[in-house]
Formats: structure tokens, C-alpha cells, sequence
């Protein structure tokens, strides 16, 4: 439904009209109320009237998830910040409000919590209001932080925002986003050294302009940026751990610095040597370089001597409290019972933890942050459990292993990590990794937060894809129904696609769920152009035309495999009197209709032939040469009825869950998808004996595919898997 927005020409509510804009909800502009009348919009259930009142009434609708907060005290806070973006209409007080947001985003992405909300579309549009008085301060380097998150938004919603601003702010409004400058050298473009994010040459036909946005790191120094890519090896990389590689790979070009590969190798009762070194090789794969590769298990001796440190500062207890009792003490705020033991008892338990002995067994050993704090991580968290299994790299070295949450802060200090890029999902513990690195009196590295990439219909869990793995669901972790790059990569995606995809969302904070949909339309603009063209025709009920006209002897013409595309070669089509059709394209022909066969000219079908269930099972017609192409309704892909014809196996894939986003408390065992694999018995062209694993082709008029078994002998078919091409079209013509 369209909503009726009325304001005074003279003072356009550009933060109502952005907001609407950004969630997805249509509004009719009417400019027409008197000056000085407040905006109002029009409603089924009556008028609302006043800025902030339609920003509260926007941020319960539209697309955008909790975009006017996810309970009472965020909803609170945003009310707050929509008072206060008034202060920017002020002149004496412009550069005062800016300072106090400045200073208020230093370690924050958002505003309010960690979803976009009304609240920084207020203070956004406040500013974007201004024009060339706000410009000029952002290509300044006063106001970073301000800055960084201006530009943040305006990168990821770019289309809505240049549109308003150009309309109603006019020629002081933003043209695009402006470049950041960088600590100690203001950037040539988004990328120093012009190389793109994966490292690798742009090929005939691959989009060769990657989209980058403008998005600083704070405090980042060119040629002194450390970054860390710690992916757990427990399982294949998927397009999310993509997502963060790529982004560490983007900035360390960007600011001429170094990405570590690190595998956080903590617990061993998931890992494996298996899962390293297809880490590796998806790594390879993505283009990511990287300067080396770490284990955090490399610095179990110092995490140890770490650990001990702080059990005799009195900054770590060892606690044999039931893992269930612990939890729940751990909601409630309730200090455990063994929170006050002395250093010297810790250090006996803690023994015991190392030896692994029974009463070890019962331990973990817990840091003594605040119980009380309304951030629950920083409530005593877990540092180090004890496991007997042993470790994939150092066998059964060890009986205990460190947490992540108390791994990881040191490893990165100890590396000389600069900004340690993570998703948003870990925002509440991100004060219990900089209380860590206080407490180990380690250097302060700096979190820079980025939106985990969710997909529609996807599991990333490493757990529940482990699942489909280990219960025969899907054929390994390169399946092409998984989101494992190898997977996704063995369907028919190319790279390029993948990180185009991944830039063009940048180093959003918004949790957004994303559609396959948006990623194959952009790998069918990569392989389009290039790949080579085939035709099959579906062995099921295949029809026979019998051309009366038509060549008393077969004969070969080499023509070209893409008629736009030289690189793709040639292929050799025989023309025969018999050729072979789809048989749901000899449904859909009338008696003396004339047609057009595909790399030949055009007949007319005189004769149709059906069975007793009225399914057709011949046709008849003669060749009509002189006959124009674009006169006639049917273009037709045809076979020559030869004993070349080879046989195919078009396979089809579908999403493992038949709902497009798991809630929290839902298990996913209940939305399996009962059909996710279709196989067709097809015929394919002679020439299709060429192709190799891997190779991308066309089928006119069937849609893309990727070969996955090559021929090898006649008995055995030719695997090709069919690509999305970004139209939700599974079923095969």
C-alpha cells in the first residue's frame, strides 16, 4: 500500500522520506502544505503528523528488522537520538553536535544496538541535510569517526539515499560516496596497487571493475595493517567464512598491509587434519595471500603460563561447579561458590585440570570479571576445560585446551594483529575480549565488526552441515547443495561472482538475509560471454521429424560454439533428414506451422502423428530455407539422428531446508527439504566429448551447466549440473 506524505515545499522531512526509502515502503510526495505545517502522512487508520511520529510509525514497518529497536529500552534510546538530530538544523551548535556523535561512535558501528534503526537515519539525514557544509567536514579529518559511520550508510543503501538527497537537497546534496583518506596517505581509489581482491588477472569476459566501498579502519596506518583471517577447522570454508577472507584480503590491500591465516585449533573433538587442509585449499581458491599460516595451538605453552598468571594475580578461579548449575548462575547474576578460593587452591585444582584426573575432569577454570554486569559475557567466562581427546596437530599432548574467548585475544596481541575483523554476532562479547587483553596486560588490538552473510534457505552452521555429512544426506562437503565454497564452486559459480557479491555489500553492520538469487544473476553476466553453446534434447519421449526435403546424405559444417565469442572455439553439426526434437516442443506445434531450426533455417511441419493417449510420436515436414526467422514463434533445438549422439545426466538442485530463515528456537531436522537432487536422461551433441570437469556450457534454450564427469566411454554418461541462472527456474524445459 502507497502512503501519502504531505509537507511545505520549503522544508522537506528528508529523514521521514529517507527512512521510507531505506525500509522499502512506497510513498506519494505532496509538497503543498502551508510553511511551517508540520509533515503528515495520510493513513487508513487516520493522520500522524510530525517528523519523529512518522519515524516511529516507519520503524515498525518496511523490510528493515528492528529499525525502530528490538524491544522497549533500545525503542527508548532511539527516541532520544530523534530529538536530538534537530541540534544539526542549528548553525551554532553544528559543530558541536557532530563532535559529541563523533566521540560517541569511537567503538560503535550503530547507533542504537546493532541493526540500522530510525535513529541513524535522523542523525544521517541531519547531516546529508546541511549540503556543503557537512561536505566539507567530510572530507575533512576531523570527525573519523563520524565520518566512517556516514559513509558506512551511505555506501549500503546508496540508491535510496542518492536518490533523496539529489531530489530534495538538491545541488548541495551528495553526488556518492566520498573516499576516505587514509592515516598517512589519502587513497588513489578504493585500492592502492589497482590489483582486485583476488589477487588474480581478470580474464577475457570476467568483470573486471570490482565495486569497493569507502569505509575506514580506525586508527589504521598505511603499511602498518596486521590482519588475521582464524577460521576453526571444523568443517569446509562456506560463502560466510568467504565473506570475512575476503574482506581481511580487501583492507590489507587497501592500507598495504598483511593477513595471517590462522586456524584456531581449540578443541579437538572437531577438528581434523582433513578440514585444515581443505581450509587451505578453499583459501587458494578465493584468491586470498596471506604472509603465513599460525595455529593458535602454537601458543598453548604461553596460554598456559598466561592462565597461571592470572589464577595467582587472583584474576581466575577454578570452578567444578555442573556445567547446567554454572549457566544458570551465570543468567542470574549469582557468584559461584567457589569464586573466593585462595590463588594456592586454584593452583591444586588447576594441576589437576592439566593432569586430566578425575577430579581435573570436574573442573574448568573461569576468569573473574563482573558477575553483576549487565553484559552476561563478561560474567565470569570459561577460560579453560579440560579433554582428553587428543589434538590433530599435537596428539595427546595435553589434557585441557583455552576457550576461543580466551584464546583469541592473546593470540591476536601476541601476532601483532592491528584490527581483528569479526562479525556482529559477537558484539556483546567484543568488552570481554578487550577486559581480557587489560587483564593480561596484553597490547589492545582494535575489533572492527562486519554483518555475518546470511542466506535464504542456508544452514551455516558447521554443526548441522556436519549432519547432512556424516547421514549419508548429501555426497561430501563439496556437495553442490552445500554453501561450501567448494560446493558452490562445483555447482557452476565462479569467484569472481562470489567476490563481486561480497564487495558490493561492503563492510555492512546490518544483518541482512540474502537472496542465491542476487549471486547467480551476477555469475550469468561472468559465463554468459564466454561459455560455449550445446544442444540436448530430453530422452523421455523424444519425437522424431522427419524432413522430406532434407539431405539424402548427412554433411558437417563447423560453426562457431558462441557466435559473439571467438574464444570459444568451434564445434562440427551434421544436418541429417531425421532429427530429433524435445517432445514438449512437438506438443506445442500445429499441422503446417512453420518453425525455426536452431543453426539451420526454417520447415514446415505437414504431418503429426499421436499415440493412443494422444501423446506425440512423429512429426513430418519439409525444409523451408527462403522461410524468415523472425516471422515465426517457435525457434527449435534439434539433433541430428545420428549414432554420435552421446548420452547425458542433467542434474538439478534444490535447497536442503524449505524455509527461508530458521528461527532460533527451531530445529531444522523439521524443514528438511524431502527432494533436493532430479536427474534427466538426455542426448547431447557429439561434440560434447571434448569438455572437461569443470568446463561451463550452455544448453540453447535449457540453461547453463558445469561438467562434473566428462565422457569416457560410451556406457557412461556425461554428468553436467545445471547453474541457477538468478530466475528461480528449477525445472528443466
Amino acid at each position: 500500500m502507497e502512503l501519502k506524505l504531505s509537507f511545505s515545499s520549503d522544508n522537506a522531512p528528508l529523514s521521514v522520506i529517507a527512512a521510507a526509502k531505506v525500509a522499502g515502503i512506497s510513498l506519494s510526495i505532496d509538497p503543498t502544505l502551508s510553511p511551517g505545517s508540520p509533515p503528515t502522512l495520510l493513513l487508513p487508520e487516520g493522520l500522524k503528523q510530525g517528523t519523529n511520529e512518522l519515524l516511529r510509525y516507519l520503524g515498525g514497518k518496511g523490510t528493515i528488522s528492528n529499525f525502530y529497536g528490538m524491544d522497549a529500552f533500545e525503542s527508548g534510546q532511539i527516541d532520544k537520538w530523534l530529538e536530538y538530530a534537530s541540534v544539526f538544523e542549528s548553525g551554532s551548535e553544528f559543530e558541536g553536535a557532530c563532535a559529541y556523535v563523533d566521540e560517541y561512535l569511537l567503538q560503535r558501528t550503530l547507533l542504537v544496538g546493532h541493526n540500522l534503526s530510525v535513529a541513524d537515519i535522523a542523525i544521517w539525514s541531519g547531516l546529508a541535510g546541511t549540503g556543503q557544509r557537512w561536505e566539507s567536514l567530510r572530507k575533512s579529518k576531523k570527525y573519523q569517526n563520524l565520518v566512517r559511520w556516514f559513509n558506512s550508510i551511505f555506501v549500503e543503501y546508496n540508491d535510496a539515499l542518492s536518490e533523496v538527497t539529489s531530489t530534495f537537497v538538491g545541488k548541495k546534496g551528495l553526488g556518492k560516496p566520498m573516499a576516505s583518506k587514509v592515516k598517512g596517505k589519502e587513497q588513489q581509489g578504493s585500492n592502492p596497487d589497482s590489483k582486485n581482491v583476488s589477487g588474480s588477472a581478470n580474464e577475457k569476459g570476467n568483470v573486471g571493475n570490482r565495486p569497493t566501498f569507502e569505509v575506514d579502519l580506525p586508527d589504521a596506518e598505511v603499511g602498518k595493517v596486521k590482519l588475521r583471517f582464524a577460521p576453526e577447522p571444523s568443517g569446509y570454508l562456506h560463502i560466510g567464512h568467504s565473506k570475512a577472507g575476503l574482506l581481511n584480503q580487501y583492507f590489507a590491500q587497501r592500507y598495504q598491509g598483511q593477513v595471517v591465516v590462522r586456524f584456531d585449533d581449540t578443541n579437538p573433538a572437531k577438528e581434523s587434519n582433513e578440514f585444515v587442509d581443505n581450509i587451505l585449499k578453499d583459501i587458494e581458491t578465493l584468491g586470498i595471500k596471506y604472509e603465513k599460516v599460525t595455529y593458535t595451538s602454537d601458543y598453548f605453552p604461553k596460554l598456559m603460563e598466561k592462565a597461571e598468571e592470572l589464577i595467582r594475580e587472583g584474576k581466575a578461579y577454578v570452578d567444578d561447579t555442573p556445567r547446567d548449575q554454572m549457566q544458570k548462575e551465570r543468567m542470574d547474576g549469582i557468584e559461584s561458590r567457589c569464586r573466593n578460593n585462595s590463588s594456592a587452591e586454584n593452583m591444586i585444582l588447576w594441576k589437576e585440570m592439566i593432569a586430566g584426573s578425575e577430579r581435573g575432569l570436574q573442573c574448568c577454570l573461569r576468569g573473574k570479571l563482573d558477575m553483576q554486569d549487565l553484559n552476561k559475557s563478561l560474567r565470569d567466562p570459561v577460560y579453560y576445560r579440560c579433554n582428553p581427546m587428543p589434538h590433530h596437530r599435537i596428539g595427546s599432548k595435553y589434557k585441557i585446551y583455552p576457550t576461543y574467548d580466551f584464546a583469541c585475544p592473546f593470540v591476536d596481541a601476541e601476532e601483532g594483529i592491528t584490527h581483528a575483523l569479526r562479525s556482529s554476532e559477537y558484539h556483546d562479547r567484543n568488552a570481554q575480549y578487550y577486559r581480557i587483553q587489560e587483564d593480561m596486560g596484553a597490547r589492545k588490538v582494535l575489533i572492527y565488526e562486519f554483518s555475518r552473510l546470511n542466506m535464504v534457505y542456508t544452514l551455516l552452521s558447521k554443526r548441522k552441515l556436519l549432519w547432512f555429512v556424516q547421514n549419508g544426506k548429501v555426497d561430501g562437503w563439496d556437495d553442490p547443495r552445500f554453501p561450501t565454497v567448494q560446493g558452490i564452486v562445483r555447482r557452476g559459480l565462479k569467484i569472481e561472482a562470489l567476490v563481486q557479491f561480497i564487495l558490493e555489500q561492503g563492510a555492512s553492520k546490518n544483518l541482512n538475509l540474502m537472496e542465491w538469487d542476487k549471486l547467480w544473476t551476477i555469475n550469468k553476466k561472468i559465463i554468459d560471454p564466454v561459455c560455449s553453446r550445446h544442444t540436448a534434447v530430453i530422452e523421455e519421449r523424444r519425437v522424431l521429424l522427419t524432413l522430406t526435403n532434407g539431405p539424402e546424405e548427412p554433411f558437417v559444417r563447423i560453426i562457431p560454439r558462441h557466435k559473439k565469442y571467438e574464444g570459444a572455439g568451434e564445434k562440427a553439426t551434421t544436418y541429417t533428414k531425421r532429427i530429433w526434437i524435445d517432445h514438449a516442443d512437438a506438443e506445442s506445434i500445429s499441422v503446417d506451422e512453420e518453425v525455426t531450426l536452431m543453426d539451420w533455417g526454417n520447415a514446415i511441419v505437414k504431418e503429426i502423428r499421436k499415440d493412443q493417449d494422444g501423446y506425440v510420436t512423429h512429426l513430418a515436414g519439409v525444409l523451408h530455407l527462403e522461410g524468415s526467422v523472425k516471422t515465426t514463434k517457435l525457434k527449435l533445438t534439434w539433433l541430428p539422428d545420428t549414432s554420435e549422439l552421446i548420452t547425458l545426466s542433467l542434474v538439478e538442485f534444490d535447497y536442503l531446508i524449505s524455509k527461508k530463515k530458521l528461527e532460533e528456537d527451531e530445529d531444522f531436522l523439521d524443514v528438511l527439504n524431502p527432494c533436493t537432487k532430479k536427474e534427466t536422461v538426455a542426448l547431447g551433441d557429439s561434440n560434447m566429448r571434448n569438455l572437461k570437469r569443470g568446463e561451463i556450457l550452455q544448453l540453447e534454450r535449457k540453461g547453463y551447466f558445469r561438467c562434473d564427469v566428462p565422457f569416457m566411454r560410451p556406457s557412461r554418461p556425461i554428468v553436467l549440473f545445471a547453474i541457477p541462472d538468478g530466475r528461480q527456474q528449477t525445472v528443466l524445459k
